[in-house]
């Protein structure tokens, strides 16, 4: 566990992530490979890795409240801290936002947890494969509330028949000569039919014939069309 960030436990700071994202809050707790931050309304699970920097905020200039209850995702008995990957495990089939690129973040939940990449309910873009490694934060919704008003019932489920992939790769695989999204909302953003796969390489054709070639670990999210 990081001594220096255990020390600012009970701090308000502001964190930069990935993407220079912004997020002020108090640090609520820290796991072995995140931190929680309650910003006032909701706690966020940050993984480290995508922490660029952070500052103390000293004079609270935000006006960030203490929280008034607990993180509804917590350490496991017998465990003396958290990792990210209990987070998912814990918010599986909870009604979550996630961030992983571009301006929006993304509402809905998750369903399956693989080897580098999660499976992912969205109310908007429906079944999409994310990357593990582009995952920003996660922020877990409060009990009986749901994005849009809706609930898990009102949000497409992904076929069962569906097998998954055990890695990201394999399964951007699966759509070669389909019409996918990849990187939805952001300003790298593709839709195009996957023609082919190879050595990380993905080729894609657009709608007008045009070929674009994506290397797959800057591929940080998937869906069809």
């Amino acid at each position: 566990m990081n001594k220096i960030i255990q020390s600012l436990v009970k701090q308000v700071v502001q964190i930069e992530v990935s993407g220079k994202k912004i997020i002020n809050g108090t640090i609520i707790d820290l796991g072995s490979d995140m931190i929680v931050l309650f910003n006032g309304t909701d706690y966020i699970y940050i993984p480290l890795n995508h922490i660029q920097n952070f500052t103390v905020d000293c004079d609270n200039e935000n006006e960030i409240e203490d929280p008034k209850g607990f993180p509804s995702i917590t350490t496991g008995e017998g465990k003396e801290s958290l990792s990210f990957g209990e987070v998912l495990t814990q918010a599986k089939g909870k009604h979550v936002e996630i961030y992983v690129t571009g301006g929006q973040p993304l509402h809905g939940y998750i369903t399956d947890i693989m080897n580098n990449y999660f499976v992912f309910q969205s109310a908007v873009y429906k079944t999409m494969y994310i990357s593990l490694n582009h995952l920003k934060w996660l922020i877990p919704y409060a009990q009986n509330e749901g994005p849009y008003g809706l609930d898990n019932h009102n949000i497409s489920l992904q076929p069962e028949n569906d097998s998954l992939a055990s890695i990201f790769e394999i399964q951007v695989e699966k759509f070669e000569n389909k019409i996918v999204v990849f990187n939805t909302g952001g300003n790298k953003s593709y839709i195009g039919k996957v023609n082919k796969i190879e050595d990380q390489i993905v080729e894609i054709q657009t709608a007008r014939a045009n070929f674009i070639y994506l290397n797959l670990d800057h591929i940080k999210t998937v869906h069809q069309v």
